[in-house]
């Protein structure tokens, strides 16, 4: 049984803590907004105190940050996905290999729509 499969089971039994992980992806987002609104000045001098070193700390600490909020979300929606379901899904604008932005964008839009309408 994969990783994903068992963390699909386990939050369908285990609503209160699905829902605690979606609040909790929440409560990191704003808190990480209020941080860096709070501390800009100090995390700008920061920055450019040693910018070599620094800057990439900070965009590593951001990713990690980003990986967090969607790992959250991810355990808090996926009591509602279906049992035939697959696990991990790409959209079509990354497997069909067109070159034109427009295109991949269409293909973006028409894959958030339908993943919209899957978790209403």
């Amino acid at each position: 049984m994969s990783v994903c499969k068992s963390l699909k089971g386990y939050s369908r039994k285990h609503e209160r803590l699905a829902d605690l992980f979606s609040l909790l992806a929440v409560a990191l987002f704003f808190g990480t907004l209020y941080i860096v609104l709070s501390y800009y000045t100090p995390i700008i001098g920061w920055l450019k105190t040693d910018a070599v070193i620094h800057v990439p700390i900070a965009i590593a600490v951001l990713l990690f940050d980003i990986f967090l909020m969607y790992m959250c979300l991810d355990i808090g929606a996926s009591r509602f996905s279906g049992e035939d379901e697959r696990c991990f899904h790409t959209f079509k604008g990354r497997r069909s290999g067109s070159g034109s932005i427009g295109t991949m964008f269409n293909s973006w839009l028409h894959h958030m729509e339908h993943v919209g309408k899957k978790h209403r």
